[in-house]
């Protein structure tokens, strides 16, 4: 689940967003838009995610990119055209493909490890879901308003253990509102093969139906 709101929280901190008016957080750098505890990093330099490259789609050196520290919104994701756009620079994030103009993308998000392994987050949560997998996200999701609603498929979390499946269940929320309840961030940093580098999260006060 980490990885795929990375994903979703990433596409909303990119530049072109911003300047398309389809970002709930355009204007808000220097605010609180998550918890303390979520320090959120675009570090394509990283050697440890498959997404590590030297440089960006417009051939300028990839660097670390800091999104969001302790909670406070730092900047957005930029290639040169957004940058001047922004009245900023670029931020080595430009993406192309083989025959297309450089937009603007993440080479290797990732939430910074907090504290506490897996196990040890499972057993503060008394009553909840594991979620390990998410649908309908192209269309439960607003990249604007930042609502969702989408399945998810997982295991209940019962007195600090897994339990039985859940199949066919929907979460719903803002995204906005879940960042600033995320109440625990795990130590247990794992690279993903699409370049991202996922921890286990503990949110609470989300609405769950179809259990």
């Amino acid at each position: 689940m980490t990885a795929t709101i990375l994903g979703i929280v990433g596409g909303m901190l990119n530049g072109g967003s911003v300047l398309k008016g389809r970002s709930p957080f355009a204007d808000r750098v220097g605010e609180v838009i998550a918890s303390p505890l979520l320090t959120f990093v675009d570090d394509p330099t990283d050697p440890r995610s498959l997404g590590a490259e030297a440089h960006d789609g417009e051939g300028l050196a990839r660097r670390r990119n800091e999104l969001v520290r302790d909670g406070v919104l730092q900047g957005f994701l930029h290639n040169t055209y957004t940058g001047r756009r922004s009245g900023t620079a670029s931020t080595g994030s430009a993406e192309r493909g083989v025959a297309s103009t450089p937009g603007v993308g993440a080479g290797a998000l990732a939430v910074a490890p907090g504290t506490g392994t897996h196990e040890e987050l499972l057993g503060q949560v008394e009553h909840g879901l594991f979620v390990t997998s998410m649908a309908g996200l192209h269309s439960g999701v607003n990249p604007v308003s930042g609502d969702f609603s989408v399945g998810v498929e997982g295991l209940m979390i019962k007195a600090g253990e897994l339990a039985e499946p859940v199949r066919e269940a929907t979460i719903a929320s803002t995204l906005q509102r879940l960042l600033l309840d995320i109440a625990a961030v795990g130590a247990d940093l794992e690279w993903l093969p699409d370049g991202a580098g996922g921890v286990t999260l503990v949110i609470p006060d989300i609405a769950l139906s179809g259990t």
